[in-house]
């Protein structure tokens, strides 16, 4: 698999999916399985039991699953709509992510 254009703390938007239209910040990427997980995206319900002794209170918690990387759309610095991306070098021989939409750099 290529190397995921999308990094940690990057906005984007889901672009397919249950949660099309969502917007969240990239708190992991999995590129050997292609998913990254965003904030309050893709949220799934887990069952746990209450376990004092590591201060676990039980109950149902929502947290996010991993959601396909073919499924987000990172989000143009300048203009906040969806872009895609490519790579530049900088004059100093440094490589830049860079958006299609705007020319604009990420950070």
């Amino acid at each position: 698999m290529s190397r995921p254009k999308i990094k940690r703390n990057d906005q984007v938007v889901v672009i397919a999916g249950k949660d099309r239209g969502a917007r969240g910040r990239v708190l992991r990427v999995l590129p050997a399985e292609g998913k990254a997980v965003v904030e309050r995206v893709n949220l799934m319900k887990r069952h746990t039991r209450a376990n004092p002794q590591k201060q676990v209170q039980g109950g149902i918690l929502e947290k996010e699953a991993p959601i396909a990387i073919s499924n987000l759309m990172l989000i143009c610095p300048d203009s906040g709509k969806p872009t895609r991306v490519g790579r530049q070098r900088t004059a100093d021989g440094k490589a830049v992510r860079v958006a299609k939409r705007s020319g604009a750099t990420f950070n």
